[in-house]
């Protein structure tokens, strides 16, 4: 293996004409920054015109986590200094993940332990998205005042529109079987199938995968049960409609989840409840490109009229859990103001 260094944060090595990016920012779950994703779109540019390289792997190169996302605390940092940086990274940040859908050649991503926001963005445009036992998957933005972003516009809207619009409202952590259950991920592998790149990289190539998975492949949300209490009440036409859907649901098997899922939504951004159910509305209609532009508006707006300072505060700077939202419940966003994100 030859390893190229560029820092020691995003590693870039070759494996049998196979690039590989290895995220290696263990004390931060391997969040992304600006470096890192400069880092990474200049790799994926010259390897796309190299003919030495065939395919490209994403992986963590070590910890629990693929990524977690963006580096949200010092996003907020930027929010607060007004500073460039800010707009950058989501310029930049976006262009890679469309670049990674569009790229010439196959892409494959590990998705093993945590990946959420950033990493979604990263892992769902790879053509091959391998998870394992491990994998905790999320979209969780609405909880910090933000919204479903890194292609989510264009990856959940094209599930089935209740359970995108759970996924992206709720914000559940979801495991790797439910991954691969709900369209999310390609195979379920063992983690320890990943140790061994050069054996992993044969096993894709031959396209050849053990009989046995990891034991938990049942899904340890997506049951029938769920499922079904999912499409009841979350293909609503709104917000509220969803919200009192689920504080109606009078059913024996389906009442305590329904109230813990209300419980779940009354904790979060109402206004950006609002923005992100039209956003996924008007994903489905939109292709990859166009989708990516909606969110680059919709960030501008949520830092600059939304909740999203005040959210990021919350639960990952001062951590008091308490966020003072612009609105008291979703009954109390005026349409015209979800309509104003967009424009």
């Amino acid at each position: 293996m030859n390893d190229r260094l560029r820092g020691t944060e995003v590693l870039f090595s070759c494996i049998g004409g196979v690039g590989i990016v290895s995220l290696n920012r263990p004390q931060v779950l391997n969040a992304l920054d600006l470096p890192t994703i400069r880092q990474i779109a200049a790799q994926l540019d010259a390897w796309a015109d190299d003919p030495a390289v065939r395919a490209v792997l994403f992986r963590s190169a070590g910890g629990r986590a693929f990524c977690a996302g963006g580096d949200i605390r010092s996003l907020y940092r930027d929010a607060l200094a007004e500073a460039p940086e800010l707009g950058q990274f989501f310029d930049e940040e976006y262009a890679l993940d469309c670049r990674i859908h569009r790229y010439p050649k196959p892409t494959i991503a590990l998705l093993d332990g945590v990946v959420m926001g950033g990493g979604m963005g990263i892992g769902q445009g790879c053509a091959l998205r391998l998870v394992t036992e491990r994998t905790r998957m999320a979209m969780p933005e609405t909880a910090i005042g933000l919204f479903p972003d890194v292609g989510a516009s264009f990856f959940l809207a094209r599930l089935p529109p209740a359970l995108a619009n759970y996924l992206g409202l709720v914000g559940q952590t979801i495991s790797g079987a439910d991954a691969l259950a709900c369209g999310l991920a390609d195979r379920l592998v063992r983690s320890d199938a990943l140790d061994d790149l050069s054996a992993l990289l044969a096993r894709i190539d031959a396209d050849d995968w053990p009989a046995d998975v990891p034991s938990g492949t049942v899904p340890d949300v997506f049951d029938a049960q769920v499922l079904a209490a999912i499409a009841q009440h979350f293909s609503s036409d709104s917000v509220p409609a969803i919200m009192a859907s689920l504080a109606g649901d009078a059913g024996a098997g389906s009442r305590a989840w329904s109230a813990h899922t209300l419980a779940q939504l009354e904790k979060l951004s109402p206004l950006m409840l609002c923005v992100t159910h039209e956003q996924l509305r008007r994903g489905r209609g939109l292709a990859l490109e166009a989708c990516f532009r909606m969110e680059r508006g919709l960030m501008r707006h949520c830092f600059a009229h939304g909740d999203a300072r005040e959210g990021i505060r919350a639960l990952l700077v001062d951590k008091d859990r308490a966020p003072s939202w612009q609105h008291a419940g979703v009954a109390d966003v005026d349409p015209a103001l979800v309509d104003f994100f967009f424009s």
